[in-house]
């Protein structure tokens, strides 16, 4: 997967995208990051990319030449693949979240355009950008950082990028649901032992046990994401309430039979 990013900072997205996980994958050619300097793109002599917003206001915005030709230096290296999504990171946008990342990990090729200053020009956005997505309802200085954001999460999703590809399926919110507790060694710690269940080596009840504490946990800190699972997992349910009838019955018959050998 390639990222391509349009930026007044490279540097920064440079440093912090190329190292831990996403910095391997880049080196092993799994993903790609193709940082691009809008200022570059200026026709002024001075490199100036902002200027003051008609109507007037505070703070300035950046122009939509340099933005779009820094589009277009892009676009024209694509060889003939089709137009890749842009997403501009802004705070007006959808909230990014861990559904969106795994859309977007099934792109080829996808260019993130980050603001600053005030914004853009809105007419360069009205011609370039198929998304506007945010990752919280704050404000940041430029778009830098949810780029950031954006490009580990999506990474995740892409085969390849984790050692183990099961860890993206399961972690938190890959599923609606939030992570279950984990324990390493020792097996005591400060007098709190790792639950006996995990130490079994029976894999269906270390599963089901990861499940039970993932959809209590989901319950207790995130309602809306347990009830989103819970409308689609209906099955589950069901299965939990006739495994607790049978284990209703067994009792009941274990009951009747000490109470026929009393008599």
């Amino acid at each position: 997967m390639n990222f391509h990013v349009l930026t007044l900072f490279p540097e920064m997205i440079d440093q912090g995208v190329r190292t831990s996980i996403t910095g391997r994958a880049i080196e092993k050619g799994v993903i790609s990051l193709d940082l691009v300097n809008i200022r570059d793109y200026t026709k002024d002599k001075h490199k100036k990319v902002d200027d003051y917003p008609y109507g007037g206001g505070a703070g300035m915005l950046m122009q939509a030449q340099p933005v779009y030709d820094a589009f277009l230096s892009v676009t024209k290296n694509l060889k003939g693949r089709m137009c890749p999504r842009v997403i501009y990171m802004a705070p007006q946008g959808r909230t990014f979240h861990q559904q969106m990342a795994r859309e977007l990990a099934c792109e080829e090729d996808l260019i993130i355009l980050c603001g600053h200053y005030e914004g853009i020009d809105q007419r360069v956005l009205d011609t370039i950008v198929t998304d506007y997505v945010s990752i919280g309802d704050y404000v940041l200085t430029g778009g830098e950082l949810p780029a950031m954001v954006m490009i580990d999460a999506v990474s995740r999703m892409v085969p390849g990028v984790l050692g183990n590809e099961d860890s993206g399926e399961t972690e938190s919110f890959s599923n609606y649901l939030l992570e279950y507790p984990q324990y390493s060694r020792p097996e005591e710690w400060n007098g709190q032992k790792v639950p006996e269940v995990l130490l079994s080596g029976n894999h269906e009840k270390v599963a089901e046990w990861r499940l039970t504490r993932s959809l209590e946990r989901t319950k207790e800190l995130r309602p809306d994401l347990y009830e989103k699972w819970a409308a689609e997992n209906q099955d589950y349910f069901e299965r939990l309430r006739r495994r607790e009838a049978r284990k209703r019955q067994k009792e009941e018959r274990r009951l009747r039979k000490e109470q026929e050998l009393l008599l």
